[in-house]
């Protein structure tokens, strides 16, 4: 079917010093699935809120029509009433709640004020049926993976009787396995009439899935694409950077110098399953100017390796040992290991990289506050002068150092990490999924910093899920598979198919 559903027109949203949708045309043809790309900050999620009411009307000006009525959606459930449903990268399900009662949330089965269990389990497992979800509908929510509640959240959805349904990022937190199944699902929403806007950095996942493209470019529409006239990740790149992208990473000449780092006999036992070995025998070494990547399938103990190194902030049962410019030193804590000069970025900076409801200032020093301080008082103007340092130097995209850490872009939030532990001047960086959620051109400006932090003559060891990642902008890559160092190799000597071998060996090489 080719009429339209849904029209956005002269879209404009402001917010204190910035204007994040500046006149923005959207048109959705019912029964598609309609991508929405663009670099982070480019206005996607914005747009979106507008839509589903999160923005009510007023806060934005511009019209929206659905089905060709015009709609002024004051909160959310206005537009949930007229089928427009709108899943957020947060999750936002209660974890100590069961399946059914997340599902029917606000729209419980409960006729005369009394809920009707047996109903509200019975129809939760039929929604849990068709997105295929087949746990007990009275399973708590905490008890599921990430890719389950993303169903658990669509099954929702359904339950309001949604038209179009809005998802902002939906595989940014799942493995290959759950972000196929979801993908496949959403073929299947589509082919039972429901129309979908999926707002993705992942190209290859708009490639496989979208009927439709729509690009935005610093707040703007900059064009909208038809898929199937088969277009490629070049081509929407370069609407997304306003330029072509030959090349997806920096160049780089690496000036490597002296061992800074040595682990050996590295072993980590699970804090939470007895017995269970996470990290087995591990072995490996960093020098200064030099990028190191560490790959490996999911569970095989990347990050339980570097969060254990870094003053055993994960794991039991830790032996092992830790040599610095040639000397051995003791880590018991996060504090010892940035007195030592290693820093440590998570892969989660939202729930452990950063404070959120903070300022950027805030953020920025948080690591380093004895730097800051004379006998226990923080010198305001020189944490203001310092996080402004950071903010012009690592193009972070923000008025000033007052902004909320938590309004930015996952680009610059990530940007506000590295400069939060550039500040504790540690001359060993352990990045953990340093580009995760972050669109193409952010990435090309991380791994420039990653760059200019090797040529500084500091050790950066990068722990990637993306392969071409690891290949682009690493010297050395050491492969993991169930705990174990499986292999390394050079960048001359690394291809996908070498590394892919290390990562699903079980025995060292």
């Amino acid at each position: 079917m080719t009429d339209v559903i849904l029209q956005m027109r002269h879209i404009t949203k402001t917010f204190p010093g910035v204007t994040a949708l500046d006149d923005v045309n959207l048109t959705v043809r019912r029964g598609e699935i309609h991508a929405i790309c663009g670099e982070n900050g480019a206005g996607k999620s914005t747009l979106m809120k507008v839509l589903s009411g999160v923005h009510p009307h007023g806060d934005y000006t511009g019209e929206i029509t659905l089905d060709g009525q015009p709609c002024r959606f004051g909160g959310i459930r206005d537009s949930e009433r007229l089928g427009v449903v709108i899943i957020h990268q947060e999750l936002a399900l209660c974890p100590n709640l069961s399946i059914a009662e997340n599902i029917f949330l606000g729209n419980e089965r409960a006729p005369r004020g009394v809920v009707n269990w047996n109903r509200t389990n019975a129809e939760a497992a039929e929604l849990m049926q068709r997105v295929g979800l087949h746990e007990n509908p009275t399973t708590p929510a905490m008890d599921l993976g990430v890719g389950k509640q993303q169903l658990v959240e669509i099954a929702k959805a359904l339950s309001k009787r949604v038209r179009l349904l809005i998802l902002d990022e939906p595989t940014a937190a799942l493995n290959d396995d759950d972000s196929a199944h979801l993908l496949d699902l959403l073929r299947g929403l589509r082919d039972q009439g429901i129309t979908c806007v999926i707002i993705s950095h992942k190209l290859n996942e708009i490639q496989a899935i979208a009927d439709s493209t729509t690009i935005l470019r610093d707040g703007r529409t900059i064009e909208t694409l038809d898929m199937t006239a088969d277009v490629t990740e070049d081509r929407i790149i370069a609407g997304m950077v306003g330029r072509d992208l030959e090349h997806r990473f920096p160049e780089h000449e690496p000036r490597i110098g002296e061992e800074v780092l040595r682990i050996e006999d590295w072993t980590v036992h699970s804090p939470t399953q007895h017995g269970r070995v996470v990290v087995s025998g591990a072995n490996l070494s960093l020098r200064r100017g030099e990028i190191v990547g560490l790959a490996g399938l999911m569970g095989a103990g990347r990050t339980e390796l570097a969060m254990s190194v870094f003053g055993r902030s994960y794991g039991i049962g830790i032996s092992g040992r830790i040599f610095k410019d040639g000397r051995e030193i003791r880590l018991k804590t996060v504090g010892d290991a940035i007195r030592h000069g290693i820093a440590y970025a998570t892969e989660d900076r939202k729930r452990y990289g950063l404070n959120l409801i903070e300022d950027i200032k805030r953020n920025v020093s948080a690591a380093g506050l004895n730097k800051l301080a004379t006998r226990g008082w923080i010198h305001d103007n020189e944490e203001y002068r310092v996080a402004d340092g950071f903010r012009a130097g690592m193009n972070i995209k923000a008025p000033n150092v007052s902004a909320v850490t938590g309004k930015l872009s996952g680009g610059n939030q990530q940007k506000v990490v590295l400069s939060k532990w550039l500040f504790t001047d540690a001359d060993v960086l352990i990045l953990d999924e340093p580009t995760r959620g972050i669109d193409v051109g952010a990435k090309y400006e991380i791994y420039s910093i990653i760059n200019h932090m090797a040529d500084q003559g500091k050790a950066v060891l990068v722990i990637s899920s993306e392969l071409p990642e690891l290949l682009g902008v690493c010297d050395r890559i050491y492969a993991m598979s169930a705990g174990r160092i499986t292999g390394q190799v050079t960048r001359e000597q690394a291809t996908p198919e070498r590394l892919m071998q290390f990562m699903t060996k079980v025995k060292e090489q």
